[in-house]
């Protein structure tokens, strides 16, 4: 079940009406309230969230979603579309952001994409990872940074799982978004900027491991 928060009639109808002829389930909410009543009756696989809505808005409902689930994948989908508000959003533990208007072809990809990296994660074995000030215990979403806990939104994992699976590999942008976002287009968006950079700052002294290679993308290379 793929829970919607959009106060805009025609855009929840338009959504709604699409992933289910996409073969997913749905259901679309006019504010928090009533998101929030259906989340004590069932938890959904993925929410989508509007930004500016009226009450309780869309990063207020965030917030309190990654109070209580820091696994549940969360979509935001909003008109406010500035770098600034990328970046609230994710630091707010959004796992991605759209901005209006949009294809719902992408928004589909987009979708099938965070749904299967949450498979992927709850059926992998646990794994531990530690070098120098990092230590990260991969099924439980755990990364500490001198022994501090640091607290990562589902795509910002995604994304330091991938670049220290490759660890001392130059990586392409083009292919960490097909390997993370599991998309083949959107070439030149700033999403895999602002997740790096609010990654960075997340890992505070080891975010010095995420390195940038000019002209390619990104590399890890932790303490040896």
């Amino acid at each position: 079940m793929i829970y919607l928060v959009e106060d805009d009639e025609s855009i929840r109808k338009l959504i709604t009406y699409a992933l289910e002829t996409q073969d997913f389930s749905a259901r679309g909410f006019e504010n928090a309230e009533g998101f929030w009543k259906a989340m004590e009756e069932e938890r959904p696989e993925l929410v989508i969230l509007d930004i500016m809505m009226p009450g309780e808005d869309g990063l207020s409902v965030l917030k309190r979603i990654r109070s209580r689930d820091k696994k549940l994948p969360v979509m935001m989908l909003t008109a406010k579309s500035t770098e600034f508000d990328k970046v609230t959003g994710l630091d707010a533990g959004a796992d991605d952001y759209m901005t209006k208007p949009f294809g719902i072809m992408e928004l589909t990809a987009r979708i099938r994409a965070l749904l299967r990296r949450v498979d992927q994660s709850e059926n992998a074995a646990e794994k531990e990872y530690q070098n120098g000030k990092l230590h990260v215990i991969w099924d439980r979403h755990e990364v500490y940074v001198d022994g501090e806990p640091a607290s990562l939104t589902y795509k910002e994992y995604e994304l330091l799982h991938y670049l220290i699976e490759n660890e001392g590999l130059a990586l392409s942008r083009e292919t960490i978004l097909d390997k993370v976002w599991g998309l083949g287009v959107e070439r030149e968006n700033r999403t895999l900027d602002v997740h790096i950079r609010t990654l960075r700052v997340k890992l505070k002294n080891a975010g010095v491991y995420i390195q940038t290679i000019r002209g390619v993308g990104y590399k890890f290379s932790g303490d040896k």
